[in-house]
């Protein structure tokens, strides 16, 4: 066809447009997913990040790729989506790997165990070291695909109607507490509750349980815990940089053209650095407000952690030797924390302890 004849039959606009529009958008086909949240849509950090990874899908292929995000409880139990990715009932889902390790504990280690790694070595062991390829050797047997999606930071250590002034105060304290830490609660004489984080006010104001871990001090005031329970702990041993994920049935990923896959791991990968960066900046603030409300803040007393630390270890060294899912990723995991530890030990932590001490 004559270059003429052309644009008199399409339009001088249309070609133009042509012109200027990425050759992917033209390339590729209409995609609608669904993406199944674990969490509420009022804590807009945590929950959030699955909007950001679905902005960054459409902007990225002109809205020729939509996901849609729908909160814990909207399509699915917060805690049923592993089922519903695997069993191709939605194409994704955002979650905590932690909240599935009743399936495997291997779960955990995809997200956050006690005494683990904190945030910035998650991140190094799961792009650089092992983590990546070991957790997804492990999905494949629940037909998923993982990506980085998200992580808190170390987490605060809950929040109490009674003050812990030693191991006694654990004995046979009921405490809704996430994950593989519960294990270890139990070891240590409490009672843990898995319950979802939009069901935790209630259980803590009618007294069903007596104490209660969610992240930390911008989602926790949110929540309203500072209400129902006054004593406020740190650290979360349990968590010191849990990491989040972004589930995908592998044979939705696999039906996706080269460039909408890269598309999906940069729109996770945005996501990912942006949670953490929303915590660091609204935390602080969040703890002065609380504070000054008169939230009393606590250190864990020193044996509640050292208790916590030998029943962990305990806890570990008895899953690897009948668990060979856990025993293959905790080994790798065990020796990475080694070595990052031995580095954060003095640059890190000698920069951090300085100016922590300074009156800025």
């Amino acid at each position: 066809m004559e270059r003429r004849s052309f644009v008199k039959q399409a339009g001088l606009a249309g070609v133009l447009a042509a012109a200027s529009a990425p050759a992917i958008v033209h390339a590729q086909a209409n995609i609608r997913w669904r993406l199944a949240s674990s969490f509420p849509k009022s804590l807009d950090t945590i929950f959030g990040a699955a909007d950001v990874f679905a902005k960054k899908v459409s902007e990225m292929t002109g809205g020729k790729f939509q996901v849609s995000v729908h909160a814990g409880g909207e399509l699915m139990p917060p805690f049923g989506v592993v089922d519903g990715v695997q069993n191709g009932t939605v194409e994704m889902a955002h979650t905590a790997p932690y909240y599935f390790f009743g399936k495997d504990e291997t779960f955990a280690l995809g997200c956050a165990v006690p005494f683990g790694l904190n945030s910035r070595q998650m991140s190094a062991w799961m792009v650089e070291g092992n983590g990546l390829k070991l957790m997804r050797e492990f999905y494949r047997n629940y037909n998923i695909i993982n990506f980085l999606g998200g992580n808190t930071g170390a987490q605060m250590g809950g929040w109490y109607r009674k003050e812990i002034k030693s191991v006694a105060d654990i004995k046979g304290m009921k405490m809704r507490i996430g994950g593989f830490a519960g294990r270890v609660l139990e070891r240590m004489g409490g009672v843990p509750q898995n319950i979802p984080g939009g069901e935790i006010y209630s259980a803590l104001e009618k007294g069903t349980i007596d104490a209660a871990e969610w992240v930390g001090p911008y989602d926790d005031q949110k929540l309203g815990f500072n209400k129902v329970a006054p004593n406020y702990y740190y650290p979360g041993w349990w968590e010191g940089g849990p990491q989040l994920d972004f589930y995908i049935n592998t044979k939705a990923y696999d039906g996706l053209s080269s460039e909408y896959k890269a598309i999906v791991e940069c729109a996770a990968a945005q996501a990912h650095i942006d949670m953490q960066a929303k915590y660091d900046a609204k935390n602080p603030q969040a703890l002065k407000s609380l504070v000054g409300s008169g939230t009393k803040l606590f250190k864990f007393p020193r044996d509640v952690m050292d208790l916590a630390f030998k029943e962990s270890m305990a806890i570990y060294s008895e899953l690897s030797a009948k668990n060979p899912n856990w025993k293959k990723v905790y080994e790798d995991m065990a020796a990475f924390r080694r070595d990052q530890n031995l580095w954060f030990r003095f640059a890190e932590a000698g920069f951090d302890d300085f100016m922590q001490a300074q009156k800025l």
